[in-house]
């Protein structure tokens, strides 16, 4: 069995930070979101991964390289444009052959590794296993209409959804997705949708077994997304202290600090990971915060957000918090006072507040 990432798409929602960076590169907890799909493959046992790219395909490439540190073999593979989840399948027809394979959207992460779909899929062989959960925004989903444990049909973000079960982006697939996909049109929006094809494999009798999804899963294609999946995976952090502390540093709960990391006069409060190379002076970090390497926070409290490298946050009064601050960002005091900042900041920005 094969892997296939897609790593392609605008990341419009995510706007200004993906005007100049993958949203599959933007860091939970200090990994990129696109790391952790790579690790659920491997872990499931599947080493040859291939990855759509789009127009951050040289970003993507760079951050990942040919797959050795994951102990994966990566495969690049460039979509002339976003034209749907199935046209990135038929753009990957040449790498993925007659193998069956897992789709795993790169911008998605979920709680239950994928060695036990994996071996289901393997073992009772159906055309197709498709994750589901339950959501509170179905209309943003391609979403599921079960009868008992079949699935009778499914319809690409519907405007009145006839269930709250959306499917999660991680798909199985055997190589009959391909007849499948030759035998559907372009949907209005101008795209081959992934929810059509298996749509396809259902009323020409094909098995597609569903699998409700246990625990959490998230679609990091929104800052409120982006900030709960942070949060969530900071939750499960393990204590390590590994940079340089001054005898006046508190620390609470689950910290990790990274090598490298100078931290001075300031109290952490976790779950909360300090990156390589940052220095916090005379701070507070409160939970659910990762900063990234090398960033600078001095005489300034942030707290469940996230924060990109080479970024500084420099005597700001009030608390900084649910901010998604992006690389080489300028955050500095001015005359002005405001208790409280919300920020979502695109690279290369400066802000006085």
């Amino acid at each position: 069995m094969k892997g296939l990432i897609l790593s392609g798409g605008k990341g419009t929602r995510l706007r200004p930070i993906t005007h100049t960076s993958a949203k599959q590169l933007v860091p939970v907890a200090n990994k990129p979101v696109l790391y952790y799909a790579i690790e659920a493959l491997v872990g499931a046992g599947i080493s040859e991964i291939g990855i759509i790219t789009g127009e951050t395909g040289e970003e993507v490439r760079s951050a990942v390289g040919e797959g050795e540190r994951f102990g994966a073999r990566i495969t690049y593979i460039p979509q002339e444009a976003p034209l749907g989840l199935a046209h990135a399948v038929l753009t990957a027809k040449e790498f993925l052959g007659d193998d069956s394979f897992v789709m795993y959207l790169g911008d998605n992460l979920i709680r239950q590794g994928l060695t036990g779909l994996v071996d289901a899929f393997t073992g009772q062989a159906p055309s197709a296993m498709i994750l589901l959960a339950h959501v509170s925004e179905p209309e943003r989903f391609g979403v599921a209409e079960l009868d008992g444990d079949r699935i009778v049909r499914l319809i690409e973000k519907p405007k009145v959804p006839p269930s709250d079960l959306a499917l999660v982006g991680v798909y199985l697939f055997s190589h009959d997705i391909f007849d499948a996909i030759d035998a559907i049109e372009y949907s209005p929006r101008g795209e081959l949708e992934i929810t059509d094809a298996i749509q396809k494999l259902i009323d020409t009798g094909r098995t597609v077994q569903p699998h409700i999804v246990s625990g959490w899963w998230k679609d990091t294609g929104r800052l409120e997304d982006m900030l709960e999946a942070n949060r969530i995976v900071l939750e499960g952090l393990e204590r390590s202290v590994n940079g340089d502390i001054d005898e006046t540093v508190t620390l609470e709960g689950r910290v990790v600090i990274e090598e490298g990391a100078h931290i001075r006069r300031s109290i952490i409060r976790g779950p909360a990971i300090i990156g390589a190379g940052t220095v916090i002076e005379d701070a507070y970090i409160g939970p659910f915060t990762a900063i990234y390497h090398d960033c600078t926070v001095i005489s300034s409290e942030i707290e469940h957000s996230i924060i990109l490298e080479h970024s500084t946050v420099d005597h700001v009064a009030g608390r900084i918090e649910s901010s998604l601050i992006g690389k080489e960002c300028i955050v500095s005091a001015s005359t002005r006072r405001p208790k409280a900042v919300r920020l979502m900041l695109g690279d290369h920005s400066q802000v006085e507040v």
